[in-house]
């Protein structure tokens, strides 16, 4: 070999120690490793930057803002919530929770919907006397699988399509073509969770949970008319037994109902008057038909997607402290509503509007996204703090996301665009049509995926360019047999390898040149060997590490280790069987 492969093997074994062994981010990590290899003169500088200028990354970019504007409309979150249900035992929960994860997760980003759900999950969890421990792994799982059944379901399939393209324009992968092996494999492998998960996943965590603050708000909401909950009963609703929340009285034409039923039907314009702590008002804010009600005006809120929920604690210097939040006209003050009142742990009898303002209340109020900035060094507050995730939802633009999204599939399965170009049409009409807006789409991105992409681009470059990647064909992937099938095997399994430890697509990325230089040494079919790698970069089952949503359902999980080695490494071995047995009938060699 090249003394710039022996280079190039330093830096990637230096770059592996680092993000097995120290705390500093991958993005950070991965870059550092293309200035070494630009530094060292192994890259220049047009490969070193190349990665960053990929169709693939900038695909992946732009379907983050198609993802955000169906979660800003709740379109997501209204869908998973009609089809997670009420399930009878942990195996149903699973069930219930893994199919649809895994539908959503093969159009959207796996990150968001992961993100998405785990707070739904974790209440979910509690309110059916489930362990979290039981269901966080599976939610994972089951957005990694799902991921592998279409071409937009994981980054790391559009940004090796996009090389594979580049390297012969021939060849390339259409919307639905992995479908035949990642919806199988799906479902063979949630089945082999819903089955062996009794056994192989923990129960940690406590399965209920009563009020753990002190702080306990009333808030009043109305059931919009002709909405969502319009002619439901309480329980229908999903309102009875709720975690944290408890429904204290309805307000129908005047007459308060105190002692409210399951079987009570709900109508428009009903006032319902909650309980509870801060996580789940947030969580009753988001709920498809219903609205808070302004503590001023007594009338339900407008959706705005620049307002935010915002905690406030009144100081004693406050000019409304002595009155009513009604007759202290709030809203005219602040430019904000009242939407909940807490006091310690005093249960307020009255509706909002009717509290009388003391020092120490804790307000929680819709208002503009630069309330907190006006008003946190105000004498009026001693506290000014936004609530995360509490911005408000578009339900009314639920249906259009869905829309959007359900033409740029088809647009893509027909080829009839390119999926960029049907990517930056959805995004740029999720914008026009106001399912969610500039700033709020820009966070959305998660630019240090995209610099692990663009970095991990310029070590593929490296690895290939060093004839490093002849080499490990050659000794790793071809050494004992000259029998593709075996090397297809060895592939999958060198990648997941790499995956365990790298991110999916970094691993990917890096190994693309080896599966070229292994066909080319076969003389066979390159496609084979590129549709392995995508299945072996997301079957990412073995650590927490190795993808993106398996940190993200650690904590919540309350996972060790440990715990993903036990379930993960069958998961893992199951998919190289599947993956090695029908990727060649389907794309033959």
């Amino acid at each position: 070999m090249l003394v710039e492969a022996w280079i190039t093997i330093a830096i990637i074994a230096a770059c592996l120690s680092s993000l097995i062994l120290t705390r500093y981010a991958a993005d950070i990590i991965m870059m550092a490793a293309v200035t070494l290899l630009l530094v060292s003169g192994v890259l220049t500088t047009n490969e070193a930057l190349a990665g960053f200028a990929n169709e693939g990354m900038i695909t992946v970019a732009v379907l983050y803002i198609v993802a955000n504007g169906l979660t800003e409309t709740g379109a997501v979150s209204w869908l998973s919530g009609f089809l997670l249900g009420r399930p009878r035992s942990t195996t149903g929960a699973q069930l219930r929770l893994m199919a649809p994860v895994a539908a959503l997760s093969a159009f959207m980003n796996n990150t968001p919907v992961v993100a998405m759900f785990v707070p739904m999950v974790s209440r979910w969890a509690r309110h059916h006397d489930l362990h979290p421990s039981k269901l966080m792994i599976p939610l994972s799982y089951a957005a990694i699988l799902g991921g592998t059944c279409t071409l937009i379901g994981s980054s790391t399939n559009l940004i090796l399509n996009s090389m594979l393209i580049q390297h012969d324009v021939a060849l390339g992968l259409g919307m639905f073509d992995l479908a035949w092996v990642g919806l199988p494999a799906s479902i063979i492998l949630i089945g082999f969770v819903i089955f062996f998960g009794k056994w192989l996943l923990p129960a940690h965590g406590s399965v209920s949970r009563e009020f753990e603050e002190t702080r306990r708000y009333t808030i009043e909401m109305m059931v919009d008319k002709s909405g969502g909950l319009d002619g439901k009963t309480i329980e229908q609703a999903g309102l009875r037994n709720l975690s944290g929340v408890y429904l204290s009285s309805i307000e129908r034409d005047g007459v308060i109902k105190s002692a409210v039923g399951p079987s009570e039907v709900l109508k428009g314009g009903d006032r319902l008057m909650f309980v509870g702590v801060v996580e789940s008002v947030v969580d009753l804010n988001r709920v498809r038909g219903l609205s808070a009600v302004d503590a001023d005006d007594q009338h339900s809120l407008g959706n705005n997607m620049h307002h935010f929920l915002v905690e406030v604690v009144v100081s004693p210097s406050c000019p409304l402290i002595r009155k009513t939040i009604r007759d202290g006209r709030f809203r005219t003050h602040y430019n904000a509503a009242v939407v909940a009142v807490a006091r310690g742990g005093a249960h307020l009898q009255q509706k909002v509007g009717d509290i009388v303002l003391e020092p120490g209340d804790t307000l929680l109020i819709d208002a503009a996204d630069n309330f907190v900035e006006q008003q946190r060094y105000s004498k009026d507050f001693l506290l000014v703090s936004t609530i995360k995730n509490s911005q408000t939802v578009r339900h009314d633009r639920s249906l259009i996301a869905l829309a959007i999204l359900f033409v740029m599939v088809i647009t893509v399965a027909f080829q009839w665009l390119s999926m960029l170009q049907a990517a930056m049409l959805a995004a740029g009409a999720m914008l026009l049509s106001s399912c969610t807006t500039g700033g709020i789409a820009r966070k959305s991105i998660d630019w240090q995926v995209l610099v692990v992409i663009g970095a991990s681009i310029a070590i593929g470059t490296a690895v290939q360019k060093t004839g490093l990647a002849d080499f490990v064909a050659n000794y790793l992937i071809l050494s004992g047999s000259d029998q593709p099938s075996f090397a297809l095997v060895k592939l999958f399994l060198l990648t997941a390898l790499f995956t365990a430890v790298l991110s999916n697509a970094a691993a990917a990325v890096i190994l693309f040149p080896v599966a070229i230089a292994s066909s080319e040494m076969l003389g066979v079919s390159l496609m084979p060997f590129v549709v392995t790698l995508m299945i072996g970069a997301s079957a990412s089952f073995a650590t927490p590490i190795g993808y993106q949503t398996n940190l993200m359902v650690m904590g919540p999980g309350g996972y060790r280790f440990s715990d993903f080695l036990k379930i993960g490494i069958p998961m893992t071995l199951l998919m190289a069987v599947i993956a090695s047995l029908l990727v060649p009938l389907i794309w033959q060699f």
